[in-house]
């Protein structure tokens, strides 16, 4: 169950949702909470490791642990969601899937394509502009070094 600082919003939050059970992407031997980090393996989800990942169907206080529930349709501003009955449809038909990838196959990739029928996930587009900003400014700096140094050698 939730630890005592969640447990009275998670019980908030879990009757709105009115259903105790989530189709979630998960590690292979649970939610991934609470757990270690080990670069062993292939991803971690808060940092519990897992070599896979895998659609499942469980009861949302063994998915939440001792964690504060969310739940997050921050995309409705920018998607039109589907009806709920076809996004619970659509999770059910992907139970037993396996696969995870940080920018393409992530949770957040799964929940925005249940939702809105998208392979979406801001977190992933966030990390994809900040390493092409990165790498523009290491080739601007080293562009920068390599005419300082063509200039250096002219000059000689």
């Amino acid at each position: 169950m939730a630890a005592k600082q969640f447990d009275s919003h998670n019980r908030s939050v879990i009757r709105r949702a009115r259903n105790e059970e989530v189709v979630h992407l998960a590690g292979d031997e649970n939610d991934g909470l609470n757990g270690n980090i080990s670069p062993s393996h292939a991803f971690t989800i808060s940092g519990k490791s897992f070599n896979k990942a895998v659609v499942k169907r469980e009861n949302v206080w063994q998915v939440v642990l001792d964690s504060r529930v969310e739940i997050n349709n921050s995309k409705d501003q920018k998607c039109q969601p589907r009806r709920p009955h076809e996004i619970v449809e659509e999770a059910l038909m992907k139970i037993g899937d396996i696969g995870y990838n940080v920018l393409w196959k992530s949770c957040e990739h799964f929940a925005a394509y249940c939702r809105y029928g998208v392979n979406w996930s801001e977190q992933a587009d966030l990390t994809a502009v900040a390493a092409t900003e990165a790498l523009v400014a290491l080739g601007t700096l080293c562009k920068e070094l390599f005419n300082g140094d063509k200039k250096e050698k002219e000059k000689a």
